[in-house]
């Protein structure tokens, strides 16, 4: 889906909502992995839950993301008619040491959380 309208009203919506690093670098990791939870964000991050819960309520509200819950989880993801726009524009911050930082120990976050599941797996059909 696109965006079909972007009149000045929205755009200064938007671009409110990207005048804050902290929300630039929650946006990024959200256009490179779909979806995160809360807890992954603060991790890489490094915010306390009340400032990562702040800025996903401050993005939402601005039309950015959109959130799902699952059981005590809350995931959020970049809303699909905002993809193209935000593309665009984070084309331009690609090379970003502190994005492309902030990336980094997100794969290592999930490469680890993958290899402790793998292992826990591995107990459960050997027995261990």
């Amino acid at each position: 889906m696109r965006l079909k309208h972007f009149n000045v009203s929205f755009g200064e919506q938007v671009f409110k909502a990207m005048s804050d690093a902290s929300r630039i670098r929650i946006l990024y990791l959200l256009l490179r992995n779909k979806e995160l939870c809360i807890a992954d964000m603060e991790m890489v991050l490094d915010f306390t839950q009340t400032k990562t819960s702040r800025h996903l309520i401050y993005l939402k509200n601005a039309g950015l993301v959109s959130f799902r819950k699952q059981d005590q989880w809350a995931f959020y993801a970049i809303k699909d008619e905002m993809l193209d726009l935000l593309q665009q524009m984070f084309a331009y911050l690609e090379k970003d040491a502190q994005l492309l930082k902030d990336q980094e120990v997100y794969l290592t976050l999930y490469s680890n959380r993958e290899l402790a599941i793998n292992r826990l797996q591995q107990r459960h059909f050997t027995g261990l």
